[in-house]
């Protein structure tokens, strides 16, 4: 198979607020469209979206779907980038909440680095699952049910997660892997 055509036909739906770390979207974003998948960048405000180098205000990119409007089946994977405010954000609105529950309960792929497992804690699908996050998470993730440890990339039945941008790299090859293997029966049963 042409490795640039490996997703070709897939749709992966990228959930951000405003204050995502701006490289955990876009590296992971252009991963997935040199192999031929689909993003849409989904967010509960219209028009663009706010990212951010850490501490410093980055781009502004344009929202393809506004949350309200997506629809997850639609989708075959979901992305969760970190940055602080952002996954805050998500966890207090019910419509993201349980737009993240239904790629769980559908069995599809997940994909959250740094921050952006706050998310999974709230929509109650990370009991029970290994994952790595940015090392501040770690009890909050293990109150949760989840069995925290420090790699780069961690992969439970669909679920992929790392900790910081320097895991991009592993993230992205791990993400598309997932993605390429379709459903998974484990991740639809945990949810």
């Amino acid at each position: 198979m042409d490795m640039t055509q490996q997703l070709q036909d897939k749709k992966v739906a990228i959930l951000v607020a405003e204050g995502f770390e701006q490289v955990e979207m876009t590296q992971p974003r252009q991963a997935l469209e040199e192999v031929g998948a689909q993003t849409h960048l989904i967010s509960p405000k219209g028009d663009k979206v706010q990212g951010w180098n850490h501490f410093d205000k980055g781009e502004e990119f344009p929202v393809d779907v506004v949350l309200d409007e997506a629809d997850p089946s639609n989708y075959d994977a979901l992305l969760l980038p970190g940055g602080v405010a952002n996954p805050d954000l998500l966890r207090t609105q019910e419509k993201a909440v349980q737009f993240v529950k239904s790629f769980f309960e559908a069995g599809k792929p997940v994909a959250a680095i740094c921050h952006g497992l706050w998310t999974l804690i709230e929509a109650d699908v990370i009991r029970g699952r290994t994952v790595t996050s940015w090392p501040s998470l770690k009890t909050d993730l293990r109150n949760a049910g989840a069995n925290w440890v420090d790699q780069e990339v961690v992969v439970d039945q669909g679920l992929v997660s790392s900790r910081k941008p320097d895991d991009i790299p592993a993230f992205n090859r791990k993400l598309i892997e997932e993605i390429a293997e379709g459903q998974h029966e484990q991740q639809r049963l945990s949810a």
